[in-house]
């Protein structure tokens, strides 16, 4: 309960997980069917990045301050447009003074038809976030804990969508409980696609988590590594991870375009990677 994403929102691991979930959720939109969005651990929705959080750590400025002055190549220049314009509608007047969190990525990209389930655990977050979404008839705010999301929420009545399990890794047992909750929800709703972030600093421990998923018999998981700097003397936030459980068919192309371009754009120091692997399928 105690951990604030103000201190870290828009940092370079927010870019690569906002990054893909915008290309999740553009991808639902192809069909006309609508679907429900289903974020478990939403935090407060807008940061500001004047903040005395954000002015401690200020990793948005090796986040999406980095990204916003890069020179992208067209390609993926074109991938980032639906993420960087959920970026910008934060910014009507130009420059980075707040920041969207994932649930208000997801709101920006929805269309009439579609919906968001945003779960908050803190009380004082699920306040502000639900001071965010007041009167939007397409948002549902519940304060609850996300872990409890994949029994109380899934499968939604829609029957197409999308689950971020993201939770802040601040106790221990988290990835266990990750694995756990992952095996819950695909139970209850197989067909859904699944974005889980995980953070890399213990090295033992992603390698231990990544055997783990292996071992639940999910038949399709791609796990998406992205490192900042080799990894450091002193546990630190190297890099973070994404797996993605039932990836669209066209997300490992376009991450073959985005990763590397975030990876220019984000890299503090060398030896550093960013890595595509299936876990389970293709």
């Amino acid at each position: 309960m105690n951990y604030r994403h103000a201190y870290h929102a828009g940092n370079f691991a927010d870019v690569v997980k906002h990054a893909v979930l915008a290309r999740l959720v553009e991808y639902l939109k192809q069909k006309d069917k609508a679907f429900r969005v289903v974020d478990t651990h939403a935090g407060i929705g807008r940061y500001d990045l004047g903040s005395v959080e954000a002015g401690k750590t200020g990793e948005w400025q090796g986040g999406i301050g980095r990204l916003a002055e890069a020179t992208l190549e067209p390609r993926a220049a074109a991938l980032l447009q639906p993420y960087l314009e959920a970026v910008r509608a934060q910014n009507p007047d130009g420059g980075l003074e707040h920041y969207p969190g994932s649930p208000l990525i997801v709101r920006h990209l929805l269309r009439n038809q579609d919906r968001l389930t945003a779960i908050e655990l803190h009380p004082e977050d699920a306040v502000r976030l639900k001071s965010v979404f007041a009167g939007d008839f397409q948002t549902r705010v519940i304060e609850l804990d996300g872990w409890l999301a994949p029994g109380a929420q899934l499968p939604p009545k829609e029957k197409r969508g999308l689950v971020l399990i993201d939770p802040p890794f601040e106790e221990e047992g988290e990835f266990s409980r990750l694995v756990e909750g992952l095996r819950k929800a695909h139970r209850r709703w197989p067909g859904g696609i699944y974005a889980l972030w995980y953070p890399i600093k213990d090295r033992k421990a992603v390698t231990a988590f990544r055997a783990a998923l292996k071992e639940t018999g999910i038949p399709k998981l791609l796990d998406i590594a992205f490192e900042i700097r080799p990894a450091s003397d002193e546990p630190s936030l190297d890099g973070s991870g994404l797996v993605v459980v039932n990836p669209p068919y066209t997300l490992e192309g376009e991450l073959k375009v985005l990763l590397p371009a975030l990876h220019k754009a984000l890299a503090v120091r060398q030896p550093s990677r960013w890595a595509l692997e299936w876990l389970a399928g293709e």
